[in-house]
């Protein structure tokens, strides 16, 4: 079960490198004066802004009732929306999405047509969250100590969804889009605390099938393991991030229905 929770304090705190690195993959959108746009996964809305300052209208959709809270104070057109279920019909010139698809393991091709399906025809589909090899040494770390402490089978409860490039460009195609890039990008990447911070902001996942009498032990654990790989002489920590970035468009037909 993918208990993954977000708090908007923290995440801007600990993750906010992940906004920070977007740059790329909003010039790979090359968002355009008018356009209406819909930020998929907008967060706290650090990105949204962006695209709102490039001209677009911006609709910001998150799960997150604090993330959405967040965006709002910042101006932002934001609504609780589940990813996985897209209302929007025909309605956007572009998708945008960052550092969001990655959760959603459990059926990864439902955001895929809720996109495809919000999109007008010609509209854009372009994001970049995290491919196949991302955080593989704190993946390797985290299930390796949840199974010397007793959990069978740990890496069913693996939380993220990180595919190749055949894997996701598949997806699109079933879709009905046409692709225009896909590719996975080594980005190895600095944290701007400690790994513990990282940990508690993204892999609660994993550690919340810990009694939580052992969590803070667990931590200390994944931290003593990677920290000969992970961690600098000075302790600074840089975390093993790969990224799939893609863009891919809707036929001018509207393809599939």
């Amino acid at each position: 079960m993918n208990t993954q929770e977000w708090n908007a304090g923290r995440y801007a705190e600990n993750a906010r490198f992940v906004s920070d690195l977007g740059q790329p993959v909003l010039e790979l959108l090359a968002p355009r004066v008018g356009e209406r746009i819909l930020d998929l996964g907008c967060g706290d809305g650090a990105l949204t802004e962006k695209l709102m300052a490039a001209g677009a209208h911006v609709v910001g959709a998150d799960s997150s009732v604090s993330m959405v809270e967040a965006a709002r104070r910042r101006g932002i057109d934001a609504h609780v929306v589940d990813a996985t279920a897209l209302t929007y019909r025909n309605e956007f010139d572009a998708v945008f999405t960052n550092a969001v698809l990655h959760w959603i393991k459990k059926d990864p091709d439902a955001p895929i047509a809720g996109a495809f399906a919000a999109l007008k025809a010609g509209g854009r589909f372009v994001g970049e969250f995290g491919g196949h090899g991302c955080v593989a040494a704190i993946s390797v770390a985290l299930i390796a100590t949840l199974e010397r402490r007793g959990i069978k089978n740990a890496a069913a409860l693996y939380p993220w969804y990180f595919p190749t490039v055949d894997d996701y460009r598949t997806r699109l195609e079933k879709a009905g889009f046409v692709c225009d890039s896909v590719e996975l990008i080594a980005r190895p990447t600095r944290l701007p605390g400690t790994l513990k911070s990282w940990l508690e902001t993204f892999a609660a996942p994993l550690t919340a099938v810990l009694p939580a009498a052992d969590q803070a032990g667990f931590l200390e654990e994944v931290r003593t393991l990677l920290a000969p790989v992970l961690c600098d002489k000075q302790g600074r920590w840089t975390a093993d991030y790969t990224r799939l970035r893609f863009a891919a468009h809707k036929p001018e037909g509207g393809g599939r229905p």
